[in-house]
C-alpha cells in the first residue's frame, strides 16, 4: 500500500477550560520539513510535539497549527487597563474637538487600542497536555487516512501507465520481426542487383551483415525494459512506501526505452516509443506525490 504525500487533517476536543483544536497540512519534500505553529503556552512542548509528527508521518513538509480558545469564567475575564483606556480616551477626544469631528464611537475605539484589553496569562501547568496530544495525534492520524486514500488513486494511475508501456513493448517486439524481415530483405535485394557487376566476398559480407544487424539489435532492451516494468509493479503492491525506490526504477525504465528509440531505425516503433515515453512522463510526476 502507497501513501501520497499530500494530506490533510483536523480534530477538536473540549475540556472544562478549553477548546483545543489541531489542523495537520501535507506536501510534497525529498524529507521531513516540519512548520509549526503553536501558542506561546505550548512552545516548551515542540521537541515532544515534532517527535509525534515524525512518529506518524515519515517524509513531506508537515504544516501544524495548534489553537487553544479558554472557555471565559470568572477566572479567565479579559482584564482592561482602565488608566490606558482613559489615556486613549482624552487623547482622541482632544484629536476629535481639534478637527470638529463626532466623537460618539471613541469608546469603542479606545477599547480596541493596543494593550488596553488583555487576557490572563496562562501558566504551562494550566494546559492540559494529555488532551493536546489526543488531538494532535487524531489530526494526525486523520491526515495519514487522507493520504492512503490519494495513495491508493496514484497506484491506479501508475499501474494504468506502467500497464500501456508494456502493451507498447509487446507492439514493439511484433514490429521488431517486421523490422529485421525487411532489413535483410532490403539487404538481398541490393546485393542481387550488384552481384553480377561487383564480385563480392561472401564471408566478408556475412560479417558485415550480422554487425549491422547487431548495432540495431534491440532484444537486450526489450528483455531488461520488461523486467524494469515488472519490478516496478511488484515494488508498487508491496506494503512499504516506496516513492524514491520507484522514481530510480522508472529512471531505469526510461534509459531502455530511449535506448530502444535509438536503436530501432523504424518508424512503427519510433511512433510507439513516443507514446512510451509520454506514459512515463506521467509516472515519473505522479511518483513524486509518493511517499
Amino acid at each position: 500500500m502507497q501513501y501520497s504525500m499530500t494530506g490533510y487533517g483536523r480534530s477538536e476536543r473540549k475540556t472544562q477550560q478549553f477548546l483545543i483544536k489541531s489542523e495537520v497540512k501535507t506536501l510534497n519534500s525529498k524529507f521531513l520539513d516540519f512548520s509549526p505553529r503553536l501558542p506561546k503556552e505550548l512552545s516548551s512542548k515542540e521537541t515532544a510535539i515534532r517527535n509525534l509528527v515524525t512518529d506518524k508521518i515519515k517524509r513531506g513538509k508537515v504544516m501544524l497549527v495548534i489553537e487553544l480558545e479558554m472557555e471565559a469564567d470568572e477566572n479567565s475575564q479579559a482584564h482592561v487597563d482602565e488608566k490606558l483606556f482613559k489615556a486613549y480616551y482624552d487623547k482622541f477626544s482632544s484629536l476629535s474637538k481639534m478637527v470638529n469631528a463626532n466623537d460618539e464611537n471613541l469608546v469603542k475605539v479606545a477599547l480596541e487600542a493596543p494593550d488596553v484589553i488583555k487576557s490572563r496569562e496562562l501558566s504551562e501547568d494550566e494546559i492540559p497536555w494529555d488532551e493536546v496530544e489526543n488531538t494532535i495525534i487524531s489530526a494526525l492520524e486523520e491526515c495519514n487516512k487522507f493520504r492512503q486514500q490519494e495513495g491508493e488513486a496514484l497506484e491506479n494511475k501508475l499501474k494504468e501507465y506502467v500497464q500501456n508501456i508494456d502493451k507498447g513493448l509487446t507492439e514493439i517486439g511484433a514490429a521488431d520481426k517486421k523490422r529485421d524481415e525487411h532489413i535483410r530483405s532490403k539487404i538481398q535485394k541490393s546485393l542481387d542487383e550488384i552481384r553480377d557487376k561487383v564480385k563480392v566476398d561472401e564471408n566478408r559480407f556475412e560479417q558485415e551483415l550480422i554487425f549491422y544487424l547487431e548495432r540495431l539489435d534491440i532484444s537486450e532492451e526489450k528483455v531488461r525494459l520488461k523486467q524494469h516494468l515488472d519490478y516496478f509493479m511488484e515494488t508498487l503492491n508491496s506494503h512499504e512506501s516506496a516513492g524514491k525506490k520507484l522514481g530510480f526504477i522508472s529512471q531505469e525504465i526510461g534509459r531502455e526505452i530511449n535506448t530502444i528509440g535509438s536503436k530501432a531505425n523504424d518508424a512503427d516503433i519510433q511512433r510507439t516509443v513516443v507514446s512510451m515515453k509520454d506514459d512515463l512522463e506521467k509516472i515519473k510526476e505522479q511518483v513524486l506525490n509518493l511517499l
